[in-house]
């Protein structure tokens, strides 16, 4: 059975700029994808996944977003808007800033706009829900130069960006660790905010990193699973035509 009435954040604040020319007018929430919007394509697969009531942070041509959520239809969902109009900032400042919308006491689900997939994201949230974890990523198997360090037991130990030759370890041995590739996906537990009290701009996976060391942080392998992060021109067409080849 999967969970209901649960609570989840959109990152939909981002300015877009990989998708340039396209978001010099529109933002990169509303950029389409064969009759409909990023961002309603991801409100469908929260609100049918058991997550209903939904925050959006805004900020690159927020009057945009507003009037789309003022005007979108769905009754299985409620959304809440985390306006950042004057400062975008960034991933942790901004969930930061939306701290406020999570006090129910329940784990919650962060989902970036620009990331389509077919995770089962009822499977994520019940693994969390499994374990002393204060966030669950999801991860993958990647090549890539910026990678997280996992432990055999896929609890985050460290970041790397192996171009620059910086790897940043809390814990282990560089032996002891292997590169996963971040998905834009994760549930976290709001004893998050206890834990951390930084303010203004800053990245939740530099919030990961100055955590780990004392708490646990899993990754939940979907590798198997579709996955693309459609924040490039290139992978926008993609996804264009992945979805008419499904409709």
């Amino acid at each position: 059975m999967k969970p209901a009435g649960l609570k989840a954040m959109i990152f939909a604040a981002g300015m877009g700029t990989r998708l340039m020319p396209l978001t010099s007018t529109t933002p990169k929430a509303l950029i389409d994808v064969n009759g409909k919007p990023l961002l309603q394509l991801i409100i469908e697969k929260l609100t049918r996944c058991g997550f209903s009531d939904i925050i959006i942070n805004i900020h690159h041509f927020s009057q945009q977003i507003i009037h789309f959520c003022n005007n979108y239809q769905n009754p299985g969902c409620t959304l809440t808007l985390s306006d950042e109009t004057g400062q975008l900032l960034d991933t942790g400042g901004g969930l930061f800033k939306a701290a406020w919308f999570f006090n129910d006491r329940r784990p919650f689900l962060v989902h970036n706009v620009d990331i389509l997939s077919e995770i089962d994201l009822t499977a994520l949230y019940k693994f969390h829900q499994k374990t002393s974890a204060l966030a669950t990523l999801a991860i993958h198997q990647k090549n890539s130069s910026r990678v997280l360090l996992f432990d055999h037991k896929k609890v985050l130990c460290g970041w790397a960006n192996l171009d620059k030759n910086i790897i940043r370890l809390k814990n282990k041995t560089i032996d002891e660790v292997k590169p996963w590739g971040f998905s834009g996906i994760h549930v976290i537990n709001p004893d998050i905010f206890k834990h951390s009290d930084k303010k203004g701009v800053f990245s939740i996976i530099d919030t990961y990193m100055e955590l780990c060391k004392n708490h646990i942080i899993n990754g939940f392998d979907h590798t198997n699973a579709f996955w693309m992060d459609v924040g490039s021109i290139e992978n926008i067409e993609k996804a264009r035509r992945l979805y008419l080849e499904k409709k």
